[in-house]
This record gives structure tokens, sequence and C-alpha cells, in this order.
């Protein structure tokens, strides 16, 4: 295996762990990274779709009781089997847009000058949003548990999560941004957006899987691995991270990050520092 390949396969599973559930963009910073790294292999979607399982096993891990609980729960209790309702409704509409889109929005928009103006709108959203709940004392969160959660309101959240199929939007930051406009608790929103990661994501790596298995090879499963462990590790880190973090903070840091992120990108991109007609 190619030491190169392998140390630019470390760098993008950092990546995506590092940026999967901030509201960020994992996909656009991915996109980006990869340009910048050239990362050119021939299963580079099915190891970008894999990547992202190590993040969502580092939720797993993080939440296992939780998810245990409701498993073991669904015949029984009634708050595990609304919570799993929740998760289903939530995710249908993602799942049928993006089956609908996912060709044109590969198309047109994984390049990163779309994924750069997309993280300055993302960026000027969540600034808005919490300016919005600030200038409004008035307004105040009436769910603040997870069990609390109606149909309607994860419903509401997975139309949110919609907006994640734009490359540089963020399904965390639509998730979350979007539960805390429809009434969300700040620290809700933020946990029922990594529970809405989880089917999204072994979906999309099982597809993803199922079209590029021909392509798998001792050295593409080699990276693999090694991009999955490096998601896993930084993912774990930063979920504990984030839970600490927005108990005293809101996401203006992060919106901003996006808004000169996506201008630097432009910069870059416009100047012809960088090719990136890909």
């Amino acid at each position: 295996m190619d030491w190169i390949i392998t140390l630019k396969a470390l760098i993008l599973g950092v990546v995506e762990g590092l940026t999967e559930f901030l509201p960020v963009s994992s996909t656009g910073h991915l996109i980006v990274a990869g340009s910048l790294l050239d990362f050119d292999v021939p299963q580079e979607k099915t190891f970008d779709v894999v990547i992202q399982l190590g993040a969502i096993f580092a939720v797993c891990w993080e939440y296992r009781q939780r998810i245990i609980d409701v498993v073991a729960g669904l015949a029984t209790r009634i708050e595990s089997r609304r919570f799993t309702l929740n998760v289903i409704i939530a995710t249908i509409p993602a799942i049928v847009l993006g089956l609908l889109l996912e060709k044109s929005i590969k198309a047109v928009l994984f390049a990163p000058v779309p994924v750069a103006f997309a993280l300055v709108v993302g960026g000027v959203l969540i600034l808005w949003v919490e300016a919005w709940q600030r200038n409004r004392p008035e307004v105040r969160a009436r769910v603040h548990s997870i069990d609390d959660l109606s149909p309607l309101d994860a419903l509401k959240v997975g139309l949110a999560q919609c907006f994640a199929l734009i490359p540089g939007m963020s399904r965390s930051g639509s998730t979350i941004i979007g539960g805390m406009l429809f009434g969300l608790d700040r620290r809700v929103a933020t946990e029922f957006s990594f529970f809405l990661a989880i089917p999204i994501i072994f979906g999309a790596t099982v597809y993803e899987l199922h079209k590029g298995w021909h392509e798998l090879s001792s050295d593409a499963l080699g990276l693999f691995s090694i991009g999955f462990l490096a998601a896993f590790v930084s993912a774990f880190a930063c979920v504990r991270w984030l839970l600490r973090y927005i108990a005293a903070h809101d996401f203006s840091a992060f919106a901003w990050y996006r808004i000169g992120f996506g201008l630097l990108i432009l910069l870059i991109g416009y100047s012809g520092g960088l090719s990136w007609a890909e």
C-alpha cells in the first residue's frame, strides 16, 4: 500500500470524524480536503461513505446503553416505540429525496465552489436563528427530552434534514438548527441529530458498497480500515466535546467558521490558486 495514499486516507478519516456531528458540513470538508490532497482513488465515493460509517459507530458506542434500552423495550415500552417511530419518520424525507436527486446533486454540486457557497449560506442562517432566539425572549423551547418528541416534530426535523442533500449545508446543521426553530431544546436537537445520522449513513454505506463491491481490493480494504478507525476515534472525541460545549455556548462560532472557510475557498478557487474544475 502506498504510504502517501495511506496518510491521505488517515487525514480524511480525521476530517470526517471531526466534522460529521458539527454544523459545518462533513461532506463539504471531505470534498475540499480531497481536492487539496488530490485523493484520487477508484473507490473514492465508497471510501467517503465508509469513513462516515466510522463516525456513526462512534455515536452508537457513546449512546450504546440508550440504543440497547430502546431495542429491548420495543415490545413493552411506549417510549421506545415512539422514539423508533420518530427516527423512522424523520429519516424518510431525506431518503426519498436523495434517491430521486442523487445523480443531479453529484453531477452539479459535488465540487468545492458550490460547497463554499453552501457553507456561507448555512453560516448566515445559523447566525439568523441564533439572533432570532436571543431577540425574542418569549420564544422558549417546548421539547426538553427526546422522549417528548411528537411524530409531527420528527417530520419537521426530517424535512429540515433534506437541506443536507446540498453538499456544504451540513446534515447536523440542518437538523439541529431546524429542530431549534421547531421548538426543540438545543441539547435535544443535537442528540436527535446524532440518532438520525445512524439510519441515514448505515443505509448510504450499504447502498454504496452494493454499487462498488466489484472495485474492492486488498489495498482498498486497507484504506477503508485506516479511514474508518481514524473517523471513529476523532468522532468519539468530538461528540463528547460538543455535548459539553453546547451546555454553555450557542452555535455562532460555527457559523462564523463556515462563513470564513467558505469565503477562503471562493478566494482560492477564483484566484486560480487551485484547479477545481472537477
